[in-house]
């Protein structure tokens, strides 16, 4: 009797454990060009097959975490990311609660700290929230991105590679939302304070210019591209 032959569904599956192999090996020697090396064209297949997530995940979660731990050295436990940010938005209250004491330009940039913090101290929190509720691993706080460079939380990639497309993409907004929201809040707040027109009007100016700024780069290169790539990914799944 003839040994049965492999489907090409298995071929292919056999092909990118092999690739992950040999992406895997060449991590290991100091290769750090993911891109180069086509480990996103692997991790694009293994989101769009529930079989290949099952079989590949934990493989594509090692590569990314040995990459990242080789490429980023201003990291931290995720606790200490946390009560970093934690102490950031407790500042911002804090300043909220000057402006109210205090009078003039004093008041003025008061509340413009505050919004500051906690447009900053909410951003990472906010993705380690919803990374909670979505069931996706959060390893290692640390200081990277785009530039200007900022505060984020690495995820366990296979964990992010089994968690639903949708979500996925809500985990990546999450973030952003979060900090287009925190000067709002702080404008808001400005009638209990004393902080003069010209800083509420700043305060409300940074808001808009930061919603703009999405708009046109984040879209491209952060949190929004990756927002868009997931639903897409979703929408994918939802077709006959």
């Amino acid at each position: 009797m003839q040994p049965l032959r492999p489907t090409p569904d298995e071929l292919r599956l056999l092909h990118a454990r092999e690739t992950l192999d040999r992406i895997e090996a060449q991590v290991a020697a100091g290769s750090t060009d993911l891109a180069d090396l086509g480990f996103w064209t692997i991790v694009a297949s293994i989101k769009r097959d529930p079989v290949w997530v099952i079989e590949l995940a934990d493989q594509a979660g090692r590569i990314d975490r040995d990459l990242f731990r080789a490429r980023v050295r201003l990291r931290v436990p995720v606790w200490v990311g946390t009560a970093a940010m934690v102490l950031t938005v407790l500042v911002g209250v804090g300043a909220v609660v000057l402006s109210a004491a205090w009078t003039g330009v004093a008041a003025g940039i008061a509340l413009l700290v505050a919004g500051g913090a906690w447009s900053l101290g909410v951003h990472s929190p906010a993705h380690q929230a919803y990374a909670w509720f979505a069931g996706v691993g959060v390893t290692d706080y640390f200081l990277g991105g785009p530039p200007p460079p900022r505060p984020g939380v690495k995820t366990d990639y296979a964990s992010y590679l089994r968690t639903e497309a949708s979500r996925r993409a809500w985990f990546h907004a999450s973030g952003a939302i979060a900090t287009k929201i925190a000067p709002f809040v702080a404008v808001a707040l400005s009638p209990l304070t004393n902080a003069p027109g010209w800083a509420v009007i700043a305060m409300a100016a940074y808001g808009v210019v930061q919603i703009a700024t999405d708009i046109v780069f984040s879209t491209r290169t952060s949190d929004w591209k990756k927002f868009l790539r997931e639903r897409a990914i979703a929408r994918e799944s939802l077709r006959p």
